[in-house]
């Protein structure tokens, strides 16, 4: 049976909801859940203050209308499965490690922020830097698989190390910013200059769009380890498995950095 809490109104300042992940709600009596306290601005908050509780297995969470003052959903979970209905605040699924994080609405901005593994689906859209670390660290996402149903804002994926980030709907401005390894994939649009500064990695465009002049144009390929890939995203997302399933134009850069990374077009034409 799964554990439900259902946001009673709107907070008055933003919550941290880091705390609800299964791991650490595991073995917790109602009490001991709603006494839980959520970092905020102001005034103390606790789960009990903000949410109605109805008690089940701790392993299946689910957060009832859910809105974007509520922080770090699921960030540091490392298994279970957490089910957000509505939209969430800065730093979804921050440093998870494991299980499956579910939003059904938008997300906001550094969602994914250094993951390392499990999975996350957004069927609506996300802010920036999806994937992207917070300031300081050397690296974004690192491992996982993360799906945009929808849009992505500026710097999808900036310093991605390892792991997945499917975005079937548009991309802002600089995809695949510094990235260091890993693959973005983006179905729809891209704004302006993807791969800015991309080390290593692959990113795979399904609309032409214009690149720095840093990237060598290496032509169309028809390559296997592409279809193999294509077989791999198939469960997470038909669309992009499509994509990779065709001929692509192979661009390879950025040539600033070391040239080793690569960008995909799903059209021929530069």
């Amino acid at each position: 049976m799964t554990l439900f809490l259902t946001l009673r109104e709107r907070p008055a300042q933003r919550l941290d909801l880091s705390p609800l992940v299964p791991h650490l709600l595991a073995g917790k009596t109602a009490a001991e859940i709603e006494g839980i306290a959520l970092q905020t601005t102001r005034v103390r908050v606790t789960v009990g203050d903000a949410f109605r509780l109805r008690m089940g297995d701790a392993q299946h969470i689910r957060i009832e209308n859910a809105c974007d003052r509520l922080d770090q959903i699921g960030a540091g979970q490392n298994g279970g499965d957490i089910e957000v209905i509505g939209d969430t605040g800065v730093q979804t699924g921050r440093l998870m490690t494991g299980g499956r994080l579910t939003i059904r609405g938008n997300a906001g901005h550094w969602t994914a922020s250094g993951m390392r593994n499990g999975v996350i689906e957004i069927t609506g859209s996300a802010g920036d830097r999806l994937g992207g670390p917070l300031a300081g660290e050397v690296s974004g996402m690192r491992g996982g698989v993360l799906i945009i149903r929808g849009n992505a804002g500026a710097r999808a994926g900036d310093k991605l190390r390892r792991g997945t980030i499917i975005i079937e709907g548009r991309a802002g401005d600089h995809a695949g910013s510094r990235m260091i390894a890993g693959t973005l994939i983006v179905r729809g649009a891209a704004g302006a200059l993807p791969g800015t500064l991309m080390n290593r990695g692959t990113i795979v465009l399904g609309e032409t769009t214009s690149l720095a002049p840093t990237f060598a144009d290496c032509g169309v390929h028809n390559l296997v380890a592409m279809r193999l890939m294509a077989s791999f995203l198939k469960p997470f997302s038909k669309g992009a498995a499509a994509l990779l399933g065709r001929p692509l134009r192979r661009f390879a850069g950025d040539m600033a950095v070391s040239g080793h990374g690569e960008i995909f077009m799903g059209n021929s034409n530069p």
